[in-house]
């Protein structure tokens, strides 16, 4: 048995490390070209405080966005909903909902759902360049659904497949991405662990409908005729990421968490991440306090950034043991400083059954 765990252990590791060389081989030079960047936006309060460092340390439903492998450290039943507004001032309501079950000893899988609401939009034409003839409301989902698998005290892993859809009034694109993770995990006490995830790998996609249709006139003929334009696919903003976390255990009731992540972007600048997770528990409830910075080039020129989700970020949550059965409930919130754009708040609630 031990052998042959060894050998699963092995051939993952192979097989995320070949899979790296393709994702970090992007350059500068394709920054910004990659569609679908709302497969960037963490939508989950708590992970988010910590500025997405928490790749080798996320448990429970939020590690299907930040590494998939986490999601094995669920106890049984857990419900998440967060809101918030995303982009500070840009007035975009940002709305994600999702639930994770284990169904055996080993395993847990887990189905969310992510929404952006943009409002309505005024709809106009060369003619109409004030509107007046209606509205139309642009949407972006990404639906998730995530396995993970306890293989060994130490070693855990899991996969996770995207449905992406994009959509306005006359256009619409839609695709699928898969995630892959492993976490690792190790020391007298567990306290050190180390993880490794692949996001966003798939397909390339490709808006259609009519709104790429033109009316065209045949001047010899005098007939009418439809002509559909030509659509350049765009790829889906793939990444790997690394990250590494220790906890220093104070006493029975306080511990502080520290993360240290590494994002190689194939269409982004690559990311240093760094996050802290102070974490009181007691009896009844639990508290944590969460702090973290996202780094990248050019992230003090105001001229040449080119991303407002680094620099600082925080939070809170706390959670309360209620009923005889002393289920979790809890409450979580996150801060992040967009630049420009103000400050993005988000807002949840977390439902953890046992």
């Amino acid at each position: 048995m031990r052998n042959s765990m060894r050998s699963i252990k092995n051939k993952m590791l192979v097989g995320m490390l070949m899979c790296s060389f393709a994702v970090s081989a992007g350059n500068e030079d394709r920054v910004g070209s990659a569609g679908a960047s709302q497969l960037l936006v963490n939508p989950w309060a708590r992970s988010s405080a910590l500025g997405d460092a928490n790749i080798a340390s996320c448990t429970g439903l939020e590690a299907g966005f930040v590494n998939i492998a986490g999601l094995a450290f669920t106890d049984k039943t857990q419900l998440k909903f967060n809101t918030g507004n995303w982009m500070g001032n840009a007035g975009i309501q940002m709305y994600s909902a999702g639930i994770a079950q284990r169904v055996s000893e080993q395993g847990v899988i887990t189905i969310s759902v992510q929404s952006m609401n943009f409002g309505d939009i005024d709809i106009t034409t060369v003619n109409l360049p004030e509107g007046g003839i209606g509205t139309f409301s642009p949407r972006t989902n990404i639906i998730n659904l995530g396995y993970a698998r306890t293989f060994s005290a130490s070693i855990h892993a899991g996969i996770n497949m995207k449905v992406v859809s994009e959509s306005i009034s006359n256009v619409k694109g839609t695709g699928i991405a898969l995630d892959a993770g492993i976490k690792y995990i190790t020391g007298e006490q567990d306290q050190m662990k180390f993880g490794i995830t692949l996001k966003n790998v798939g397909p390339t996609l490709r808006y259609r409908g009519d709104g790429f249709t033109n009316q065209a006139n045949y001047t010899s003929s005098g007939n009418v005729v439809s002509l559909d334009q030509r659509v350049q696919a765009y790829e889906l903003p793939s990444l790997l990421g690394i990250g590494a976390s220790y906890d220093f255990l104070l006493d029975d009731k306080n511990k502080i968490v520290a993360n240290l992540g590494y994002t190689a972007n194939s269409f982004f600048y690559d990311q240093f991440r760094l996050g802290a997770d102070y974490g009181m528990t007691t009896e009844k409830f639990a508290f944590n306090l969460r702090a973290g910075f996202v780094y990248e080039k050019n992230i003090l020129s105001v001229e040449n950034r080119s991303n407002a989700l680094v620099g600082p970020t925080a939070g809170f949550s706390i959670d309360a043991l209620v009923g005889k059965s002393k289920n979790a409930l809890g409450a979580e919130y996150s801060a992040r400083f967009a630049g420009v754009f103000g400050v993005i708040h988000t807002f949840g609630v977390t439902i953890s059954l046992k």
